[in-house]
């Protein structure tokens, strides 16, 4: 995957792992920090068949700006025929995708060697 990483933010580091592009979540992730982070995102899946794990150990907050986030990726990377991880082991965190039906979509992992090793990273319809 040849894909430029854009410069560390406050909200957002990037590195690449096994060809794909890992895009972590820091601090509060909330509708300021969305509005930083949305246009990489937005280039991070924008490319035919993206590759991209979303990490959201180190976040301290998550709301449903954040949820609006993954559900966006997940959206574009679909439309791409592209892979989407999870990875989060905030009980918060994941309490709030089960509640509201992301985590069936898109299973969260507790590493990212675990969710590198899944087969199927994102299900169900665009």
């Amino acid at each position: 995957m040849a894909h430029d990483p854009a410069p560390p933010t406050r909200h957002l580091r990037i590195h690449q792992d096994r060809g794909h592009l890992v895009l972590e979540f820091h601090g509060e992730i909330d509708i300021l920090a969305a509005m930083e982070i949305t246009p990489i995102l937005d280039s991070a899946t924008g490319g035919p068949a993206p590759q991209v794990v979303i990490d959201l150990r180190p976040a301290d907050f998550f709301d449903c700006s954040g949820l609006r986030l993954l559900y966006r990726a997940r959206r574009r990377v679909l439309a791409r025929d592209g892979r989407l991880h999870l990875v989060c082991t905030q009980p918060l965190t994941l309490r709030i995708l089960r509640v509201t039906g992301l985590a069936r979509l898109l299973p969260p992992s507790s590493s990212l060697d675990e969710a590198l090793a899944r087969p199927e990273a994102t299900s169900g319809s665009v």
